[in-house]
C-alpha cells in the first residue's frame, strides 16, 4: 500500500526516534535552529570525498549529514564495477562511518546509528556500453542512481551542452524502463532540455534533478533548469536539488553571489514546484573546495573540459556554503525568508526520503 506524504512523515518520525523529525515553530534567530538541524535528516544529493581521509571524515562529522548521493567514475563498465567494489570495501573497513544506501530506510538507519548513508551513483550512462543488461549487473553491485547523460551526447540522449537538442533515443527509453523496473533513480541534472522533458514524461516513477539551479535566475547557463522543466518534474512527483556551487548560482561567487543568492534559487524553485519537491545539494566534496583547490588544479582544467557557456569562475565557491557546516549556516537564512520548521525539514531531507521510497522502495 502506498503511503500518503503525511503518513510517511509520521512513520519516519517514529522510526528515527531520537532523530526527532518534528519540532515546534520557532521565531527568527531562535537557538532551536541548531537543535532542529541535529534532529533532522540531512541529505546532500551530489557530494563526494576529494580523498576519503581523516580530513574528509572530520568534515563528515561536522556536516551532520545523514547521507549523500555520491559520484563515481563511469568511463567504462569495468571501471564502474571497480568503483562499486571499492565502496563495498570502504564500508567493510569503516562500518561505523558508512552505510550503503540500497533502499530508503537505510537513511533512517544511518541517522539512528550515527553513520552516513552513501547512495552509489554515476553522472552518465556511458558505463552501460550500449547494453541495458549491464544496468542489472550494476544494480546488483549497489548502484541506485545514475544520470542519463552528462554534458555531451551519448547513446541515451543529448547532454546539456550539446549543440543539438534531441530527446531520448530508443535505447534511452529502454534504459528508463529498466531503471523503473529495478528501482533506480533516473537523474537528468546534466541532460539537455528535450532529454530532460522526455525522461519526466516517459518514466513511470518520479525522477530527480539531483543538483541543478533555476534558469530564471541564471539565464543561459546550460546546467540550469527552466521553469517548465521544474514544474513538469514536480507534477510527476520528482524532486530538484539546488546545487551550492557558487558559479552555478550567479556571477562573482562570494561577492555578488552569496548564501542569499542560494536561498533565492530555493525560493524560486519552491514557488514553481511547491515545497514538497525541492531539496539541497552541493556538487563538491564534503570538506568543500577552498581548503585544497587552486587555479591550477581546479579552475584551469575546467576551462579546458567545459565549453565557455559554462561560465566557470574563480574563486568558485560561496564561503558560507563551502565549509562542512554549510547547511547549518543555511537555516537562519531560510528562517528569515519565512520557512517553517516543517518546510526546513522537507528541504533538508524529507522530500528526498519521499522520492527514495517511491523509486527505491
Amino acid at each position: 500500500m502506498k503511503l500518503s506524504r503525511r503518513d510517511f512523515i509520521t512513520t519516519a518520525a517514529a522510526a528515527t526516534a531520537t532523530a526527532g523529525l518534528s519540532s515546534p515553530l520557532f521565531a527568527a534567530g531562535d537557538t532551536d535552529l541548531t537543535a532542529l538541524y541535529d534532529r533532522a535528516l540531512v541529505i546532500d544529493t551530489l557530494s563526494f570525498g576529494r580523498k576519503w581521509d581523516e580530513e574528509e571524515y572530520k568534515a563528515v562529522d561536522q556536516s551532520g549529514y545523514t547521507g549523500i548521493i555520491t559520484s563515481l567514475n563511469r568511463r567504462s563498465l569495468k571501471v564502474a564495477l571497480d568503483e562499486l567494489l571499492e565502496w563495498h570495501r570502504r564500508v567493510e573497513e569503516e562500518p561505523n562511518r558508512f552505510l550503503l544506501a540500497l533502499k530508503a530506510d537505510d537513511f533512517l538507519t544511518a541517522k539512528k546509528t550515527g553513520r552516513m548513508a552513501v547512495m552509489l551513483n554515476f553522472q552518465n550512462s556511458t558505463m552501460l556500453e550500449g547494453d541495458t543488461d549491464n544496468i542489472d549487473v550494476l544494480y546488483e553491485m549497489g548502484m541506485r542512481c545514475f544520470q542519463l547523460t552528462y554534458n555531451s551526447r551519448n547513446l541515451v540522449g543529448d547532454g546539456s551542452t550539446e549543440r543539438t537538442n534531441a530527446g531520448l533515443s530508443d535505447f534511452g527509453l529502454e534504459v528508463v524502463e529498466r531503471m523503473n523496473k529495478l528501482g533506480i533513480i533516473v537523474d537528468v541534472s546534466h541532460s539537455g532540455k528535450q532529454t530532460t522533458m522526455d525522461a519526466i514524461h516517459f518514466s513511470d516513477k518520479p525522477i530527480a534533478f539531483t543538483h541543478t539551479m533555476c534558469e530564471s535566475l541564471r539565464p543561459g547557463h546550460p546546467r540550469a533548469k527552466e521553469d517548465a522543466a521544474l514544474k513538469a518534474l514536480a507534477d510527476k512527483g520528482g524532486v530538484a536539488g539546488i546545487a551550492a556551487l557558487g558559479y552555478f548560482l550567479g556571477k562573482k561567487p562570494g561577492v555578488e553571489t552569496t548564501i542569499e543568492t542560494y536561498v533565492d534559487h530555493i525560493d524560486h524553485a519552491v514557488k514553481v514546484m511547491g515545497i514538497d519537491h525541492v531539496g539541497l545539494a552541493t556538487d563538491f566534496p564534503v570538506r568543500g573546495i577552498a581548503s585544497w583547490a587552486t587555479r591550477e588544479n581546479w579552475y584551469e582544467p575546467r576551462l579546458e573540459s567545459f565549453k565557455p557557456v559554462y561560465d566557470v569562475q574563480w574563486p568558485s565557491w560561496i564561503p558560507e556554503l563551502d565549509g562542512p557546516d554549510r547547511f547549518r549556516n543555511l537555516l537562519p537564512v531560510l528562517d528569515r525568508h519565512g520557512y517553517t520548521t516543517g518546510d526546513m525539514e522537507k528541504l533538508l531531507g524529507l522530500n528526498w526520503m519521499r522520492l527514495f521510497r517511491e523509486t527505491l522502495g
